[in-house]
C-alpha cells in the first residue's frame, strides 16, 4: 500500500526493532526501502539478508540524501517518511489509509502521525530511552490510552506525502545535509506550490527514541540556511504558518498579519541581515 523509506546510520538494533514493529503492527502489505549509510555496524548485511530493497551510501550522506536515493525506488502511489529510531504501534497505517478516504487525492498535501517520547514532548510516556531497556509490553498496552487531539502542521516523521508531490517539489533540499533544519524547508516548498492541508493525526503513533542518529556527529546549522534561503525563521514559518500544535481546524490560511507578526517578521529581518555580514 505505502512505500516505507528509512534511513539508517549504523544503527542496526534500532534498524532492526523499527522493522520489526512495522512487519508486526501493519495491516497492509507495504513497500520498505531502505537507505544505508555506512553499514559497518552490520546493517548492510542484515538489509541484503532479508531482502529489503536498499540503496547504499559507502559515507554517511545524512538523511536529505538518503530520503532522495530511496525514494527513488518507491512503486508505492504514497511515501511514507520515517526514521530507524522509531517503533510504529499497532494501527498506524489504518489510521493513515482512513484520512486518505477522506481527501481529494488529485490535491498535494502533507499528513503526519503523532510522536510518543519519554519526556515532556508530544505525547510523553516512557516506555524507556534506548533499545537496551525499551518495555514494548507497556507501550503496546498503553500508547492508546493517552489522549491527544489532531493538530495543525506537523511532528515531522513519521508522514506520509503522495509521490507526485515529493516529486513536484523534488524531495528534500540537499543544501541541509547532513539534514537540520530540511523539514521545515521541505514544508515551505510545499507550501510555495500552494499545499494547504497540513494535518497531524493524533493516533497514527510512533515511540521515538528521541533522535538516536542525530546524536552520532555535529550536524549543520539548518536554522540559519532556512533562514538565509527563505528569510523568516523556522519558529515564524512555524507559527505563522503552519500553525503548528494548534487545534487542526481545516485547511490552513494566509498569516493573520497583525501587530505580533509584523514584530516577528521584522526580527527575521534584522538577524538575516546580521548573518549576512557575517
Amino acid at each position: 500500500m505505502f512505500s516505507v523509506v528509512v534511513p539508517t546510520y549504523n544503527n542496526i538494533e534500532y534498524l532492526k526493532l523499527c522493522l520489526k514493529s512495522l512487519e508486526k503492527n501493519s495491516n497492509f502489505k507495504h513497500e520498505y526501502i531502505i537507505h544505508i549509510n555506512e553499514g559497518i555496524d552490520g546493517s548492510l548485511e542484515y538489509i541484503k539478508l532479508n531482502n529489503y530493497k536498499f540503496t547504499y551510501s559507502a559515507q554517511n550522506e545524512g538523511v536529505c540524501v538518503a530520503f532522495n536515493k530511496a525514494s527513488k525506488l518507491a512503486t508505492n502511489k504514497y511515501i511514507i517518511l520515517a526514521h530507524d529510531d522509531m517503533y510504529f504501534c499497532p494501527g498506524w497505517d489504518i489510521v493513515f489509509a482512513n484520512e486518505l478516504k477522506k481527501i481529494n487525492n488529485e490535491h498535494d498535501f502533507f499528513l503526519s502521525g503523532t510522536m510518543i517520547q519519554p519526556f515532556s514532548s508530544y505525547v510523553e510516556f516512557d516506555c524507556g530511552k534506548t533499545y537496551q531497556d525499551f518495555n514494548e509490553e507497556k507501550l503496546l498496552n498503553g500508547f492508546n490510552k493517552i489522549k491527544f487531539n489532531d493538530f495543525q502542521g506537523t511532528h515531522w516523521q513519521p508522514s506520509l506525502i503522495p509521490k507526485k508531490t515529493w516529486d513536484k517539489v523534488g524531495g528534500f533540499s540537499e543544501e541541509f545535509s547532513p539534514g537540520l533544519g530540511s523539514d521545515p524547508d521541505f514544508n515551505m516548498k510545499l507550501w510555495k506550490i500552494g499545499v494547504r492541508l497540513f494535518k497531524g493525526l493524533s493516533e497514527c503513533r510512533v515511540y521515538h527514541f528521541s533522535s538516536v542518529s542525530l546524536r552520532k556527529k555535529a550536524w549543520n546549522n539548518g536554522s540559519k540556511i532556512f533562514l538565509l534561503k527563505w528569510g523568516i525563521s523556522i519558529k515564524f514559518f512555524k507559527k505563522y504558518y503552519l500553525k503548528s500544535d494548534t487545534l487542526f481546524n481545516g485547511l490552513l490560511t494566509e498569516p493573520n498579519k497583525n501587530l505580533f507578526y509584523y514584530i516577528g517578521l521584522m526580527k527575521c529581518k534584522i538577524t538575516y541581515l546580521f548573518h549576512s555580514f557575517i
